[in-house]
């Protein structure tokens, strides 16, 4: 059925007729399947090899019977969560630009003018954003903002808020079903015609295409 049916959660107790726990999820981690489930273990049994061999297959959880109701859904919870966690990042490395994920990696480094100004850029993505406004955002000269940003960045400003309006479009075409126009203004492009060379120069391809494309994949990897 998992090799059919992408399961988000599976509990599973250890000890069972023809196959044990243990051995049914080491069989499920070696296979190329839609979705890898989260675990949780439900056993009788306090023994440390168990434990040992639930923590080396990424179990979520491993619950001593009798196991109270609230344990369970708290179990449960945290299980679905971490599950949203991992496909959130496998979302993220599918769309995310390599020139912005490295900039964020070094943020802890950046000056704290570079950091209000990416925050600033966070806030008004909608926006058109100039040097100039941002600069006087952060109470500095445009030219030694533009030199300072290039400098901590290894970009120029304005191509680090095309790249972050960019990125912001090809999340909406992955979240959502709408209009190609909306998402050109929602990501600070009021002309669809400008939005579409500019993502095409950027991505290769013409946001539908984008869409169409990455959307595919969603339904080989899920």
């Amino acid at each position: 059925m998992i090799e059919e049916i992408p399961v988000e959660l599976m509990i599973t107790d250890i000890r069972m007729p023809e196959i044990s726990g243990l051995a049914l999820v080491s069989q499920i981690r070696e296979k190329r399947i839609q979705r890898q489930p989260s675990v949780i273990f439900v056993s009788g049994h306090a023994q440390f090899e168990y434990a040992q061999e639930a923590l080396r297959l990424s179990v979520m959880d491993y619950l001593l019977k009798p196991v109270g109701r609230e344990k369970l859904i708290a179990s449960v919870e945290g299980a679905l969560k971490a599950g949203e966690e991992k496909d959130h990042l496998v979302f993220m490395r599918k769309t995310a630009d390599p020139q912005l994920m490295a900039i964020r990696d070094e943020e802890a480094v950046l000056c704290e003018s570079v950091r209000q100004a990416m925050h600033y850029v966070e806030t008004h993505i909608e926006e058109a954003i100039s040097l100039q406004e941002v600069a006087g955002h952060v109470h500095l000269n445009g030219s030694y903002f533009s030199s300072l940003f290039k400098e901590q960045c290894q970009m120029n400003f304005s191509e680090y808020v095309t790249r972050r309006k960019l990125q912001k479009a090809k999340e909406l075409l992955m979240k959502t079903s709408l209009p190609i126009a909306e998402i050109a203004i929602r990501s600070g492009y009021q002309r669809v015609k400008y939005f579409n060379k500019l993502f095409k120069e950027y991505e290769g391809m013409s946001p539908g295409r984008y869409r169409a494309m990455r959307n595919g994949m969603e339904v080989l990897v899920q």
